[in-house]
């Protein structure tokens, strides 16, 4: 039986882009492309860890709006299950600390850089809600 890992990101708007992150190396999945997050601490609700992750992995404050989509991918290492969420930034602006790059992109071009395979169905509902 795979481990199954709870984890949030972010698609974070701002003047009609999204800010995408990539991975670092040395991580799993390392150059792929992400919504940031992170996994769900025990007694955190999904809005208090992806409020936690974005706090400790980029240095500002969101504030969280509604729910996109939750999708599970498998992987060699476990399931990950991905639940994401629009948020609006509301203070500071975003800082590498764990990621190698970031980007903002309209929804239209989100495709154009190569997803982690669990990020992919939320740039579908972007796309389809678009």
């Amino acid at each position: 039986m795979k481990k199954q890992i709870k984890v949030v990101g972010a698609v974070i708007e701002k003047n009609e882009k999204i800010l995408c992150a990539q991975r670092g190396q040395g991580k799993s999945l390392a150059d792929l492309w992400e919504f940031p997050g992170g996994k769900i601490e025990q007694n955190e609700t999904p809005q208090q860890a992806l409020e936690r992750e974005i706090k400790e992995e980029l240095l500002c404050e969101v504030s969280i709006k509604n729910k996109i989509i939750t999708a599970s991918y498998e992987y060699d290492f476990g399931i990950v299950e991905l639940t994401t969420f629009f948020c609006e930034l509301i203070e500071g602006e975003p800082k590498l600390t764990e990621h190698e790059s970031i980007k903002w992109l309209p929804i239209s071009e989100l495709s154009t850089l190569e997803w982690a395979p669990a990020d992919i169905p939320t740039i579908d509902a972007l796309v389809k809600g678009a």
